[in-house]
Order: C-alpha cells, then sequence, then structure tokens
C-alpha cells in the first residue's frame, strides 16, 4: 500500500507540473493585459505594475518563477485587489466553500443512493418511475437554472429561504441544494444500474434462498459492491464541490474561493486565476487519490497496481 501511494504521489507531482505549466501558458496567450480596465493609466505606472509582477520579464523566467512559487504554494498577490495575496483570498474562501460543499455532497450522496436503492428494489414500478424523473430533472436542468427556479419560489414567493448572502444556515440551504441536484441524479442512475446488476448475481439469489429479508440483503451483500462506481464519481465530485460550484456562489453572492475565480476572469487577474486553478488541481488530484485506496477497502479483489501483495 505504501508503495502504491508513493507512486500515486510522483504522477501526481508530474500531473501538477503539466497542470502549472498549461495554466501558465493559457495565460500568456490571452489577449490584453491585467491592467488594460484601468482609466487613463499613464504608460509609466503601467511599466511600473508590469515590473512590480514580473510581467516585463522574459516569458522563461516568469515561467521559472512561477513553477517556484507554485511548488512553494506561494501564489503572489492579486493584480486588481491592492494589498490582497492570492493566498489569502484562497485562505478566507475555502471554509466558505467548504461548508457549502461538504453539505451539498452529503445531500448528493444520500439521496443519490436512496434514490437509487428504490428504484431498483421497486424495477418498473411507480417508486422506480418516480426516481428515474427526479434523476433525469436533476441532470437535465443546469444548476443555475435550478438555483433561479429556487429563489424565486422558495425565496422570493413562499418566504421560507433569503435569496442571497451568508449569514448562517439558513442561508446555505438553496445554494447547496442547487449544487447537489445534478449530482443526485447522476448517483442515482449509477446506483440503480449497479443495484439491478448485483440483484441478479448468484450471492444475492442465493440470499433469498435462505429467505432473508429484502432489507437486509441490500445493506449487507448488494449495496457494498453496488457502490464501487458511485465511488468512482466521488473524487472528482469532492474536488467541485469544496471549491465551491463558481455560478451558484456568483448567484447567491457567497463569498467562497467560486466566487474569487469568476471575478478574477472577468478581472483578468492572473496570478488570482493561475493560484485558485493550481489548488483546485491540488484537490482533484488527492481526491482521486482517496478513492483510488478506497476501492481496495471496499472490494478487497481489486488490487492497488504497485502496491505490496
Amino acid at each position: 500500500m505504501l508503495n502504491y501511494i508513493f507512486k500515486r504521489l510522483i504522477y501526481i507531482l508530474v500531473a501538477l507540473f503539466f497542470i502549472i505549466s498549461a495554466t501558465f501558458f493559457l495565460m500568456k496567450l490571452a489577449p490584453g493585459s491585467p491592467f488594460a480596465s484601468e482609466r487613463e493609466l499613464l504608460p509609466a505606472i503601467e511599466q511600473q505594475l508590469n515590473a512590480k509582477y514580473g510581467l516585463d520579464n522574459p516569458w522563461y523566467i516568469q515561467y521559472k518563477d512561477y513553477l517556484i512559487s507554485s511548488l512553494t504554494f506561494d501564489f503572489g498577490e492579486s493584480m486588481k485587489y491592492k494589498g490582497r495575496s492570492v493566498n489569502d483570498m484562497i485562505s478566507e474562501g475555502f471554509p466558505v466553500s467548504l461548508v457549502l460543499g461538504l453539505e451539498a455532497m452529503f445531500l448528493a450522496v444520500g439521496f443519490g443512493i436512496l434514490l437509487g436503492v428504490i428504484s431498483a428494489l421497486y424495477h418498473n414500478r411507480f417508486p422506480d418511475y418516480v426516481s428515474t424523473v427526479i434523476a433525469v430533472i436533476g441532470i437535465s436542468v443546469p444548476s443555475f437554472i435550478l438555483a433561479a427556479i429556487l429563489q424565486l419560489y422558495l425565496s422570493l414567493k413562499l418566504g421560507w429561504f433569503p435569496v442571497t448572502g451568508w449569514k448562517g444556515f439558513s442561508y446555505t440551504v438553496l445554494p447547496a441544494v442547487a449544487i447537489a441536484l445534478t449530482h443526485v441524479g447522476f448517483i442515482a442512475k449509477l446506483t440503480r444500474s449497479s443495484m439491478l446488476e448485483q440483484n441478479n448475481s448468484e450471492y444475492v439469489k442465493l440470499a433469498r434462498a435462505k429467505g432473508i429479508g429484502k432489507w437486509t440483503i441490500v445493506f449487507k451483500h448488494s449495496l457494498r459492491n453496488a457502490l464501487l462506481p458511485v465511488i468512482t464519481y466521488l473524487g472528482p465530485l469532492t474536488a467541485g464541490v469544496l471549491t465551491g460550484s463558481f455560478i451558484i456562489e456568483q448567484i447567491f453572492a457567497i463569498p467562497g474561493i467560486g466566487r474569487h475565480f469568476v471575478q478574477s476572469i472577468t478581472n483578468r487577474d492572473y496570478t488570482t486565476i493561475m493560484g485558485v486553478t493550481v489548488f483546485y488541481s491540488i484537490i482533484l488530484l488527492f481526491a482521486v487519490l482517496i478513492v483510488d485506496i478506497l476501492y481496495h477497502y471496499i472490494d478487497p479483489r481489486i488490487k492497488l497496481k504497485g502496491a505490496k501483495k
């Protein structure tokens, strides 16, 4: 296991190198300047700003400096928010996105698995049809449309929840539901397909022949193996929800890391864009590693490549 983890850490470092390189060169190819929106910016002032952020250096010097700063997790100062470092913006926004993401992930996994199990147990019956409709709606309707619908009916018309802001638990409900609904649909479909496959397996038929109860078979036998595809999906899901849904945070005016990322693109804040991208990539890569390790513990038949047997 330790050998496998060590090799995966090497792969993560290699992947991060390519991600950092790609992010840097894409930023260099992007048209315009981060200071282009400044009103009546004198050439001398723009030259000073370029010197301050190292933009007047040759590209290979900038690339070297960016690699070193990324490897030391020092993403520099924001080009738009004077006196604020990208690290400070991430440290302020990530806890907010973390709370929202954990709530959304709890809803997505809990209700997704529940709908999938119900749909599989009552295959081609009314509960299956209801669960499938909910899953299809969640998958088909974009999260920002769901967010607008929730704001219109549950906030403006019924007044059950605040429209925007971040001042307490009630402010987290609508954005968490908007993020979770899409993932609920995917997880429900994955669970349903896997459960139907497991229900036709020989060991489940044997358990039924022994007179074991339906729900006992589900929780002790079929559900454990049926969760493997769901766990595969949890890797990118974890990274996505923990770093915040960019659009949802913007819609609900939530001061998370996703909102900073959207604003940095609008403002051409290169340091913030690259810093948040690298931070997101690190979380994604480690989430995938954790998922691969969980495979081994959920199903011991799966052998990790490179792990000692």
